[in-house]
């Protein structure tokens, strides 16, 4: 059995002996095995499909209440089953959901690291420069590097400071363990959607899957 996650830029398929991304423009692999999966991009589910026809999109099998409007299916189940916590997904976007005793409360959207670092340059020669997630945010910098990777760092974290209060933090997402770093209360699993997927899957009657 392979899991895929597939994001706004890359497919992430994983099994118990595989675990690798590959981004929407590259070729795919042959794969042997069966494959299901969740998808946030239409287009890359196409291509998905393409390759593997009898790939599923467990979607349909994921409950997950929420007043929310729009959220995405790598959300529910980053969110799913959690009691009391924020949860953190921090790919090309950084995703943020409240989970009051096991009710979601909603959450917000940040732009992700990379799209963060990629502004600067843009906006003056002068503002390029390395991207040092250990910057001290205790105190105010002296020169423009560290003024810039302070300014990106802490927009990310006040928001979500904001609303942690006293609740454990879960991150997930390529960049997910850089930003647990910062946060006392932070816990950094980079599985959560794949183990997820396997707890939707173990409660599934193998054969509803195919109708």
């Amino acid at each position: 059995m392979i899991l895929c996650d597939i994001g706004n830029t890359t497919f992430h398929f994983k099994s118990l002996t595989k675990d690798f991304k590959i981004f929407h423009d590259e070729l795919l692999p042959d794969l042997d095995d069966s494959i299901y999966f969740i998808s946030v991009n239409k287009n890359a589910t196409n291509i998905l499909l393409k390759k593997f026809p009898n790939a599923i999109d467990i979607e349909n099998f994921i409950e997950f209440n929420t007043e929310y409007i729009g959220m995405g299916i790598d959300r529910k189940l980053a969110s799913l089953n959690i009691d009391n916590a924020v949860i953190v997904d921090a790919g090309s976007a950084i995703t943020v959901d409240i989970v009051n005793d096991g009710i979601h409360k909603g959450g917000f959207i940040l732009p992700g690291l990379t799209a963060l670092k990629s502004i600067y340059p843009t906006i003056s020669n002068q503002l390029a420069f390395e991207f040092n997630s250990d910057i001290n945010l205790d105190t105010i910098p002296l020169n423009t590097n560290d003024a810039i990777n302070y300014s990106i760092i802490k927009s990310i974290i006040l928001p979500i400071k904001e609303v942690s209060k006293d609740k454990d933090i879960i991150f997930t997402g390529g960049d997910g363990f850089i930003l647990s770093k910062c946060f006392k209360n932070g816990l950094y699993n980079k599985n959560l959607i794949f183990d997820n997927i396997k707890q939707v899957l173990d409660k599934m009657p193998v054969n509803n899957l195919y109708k």
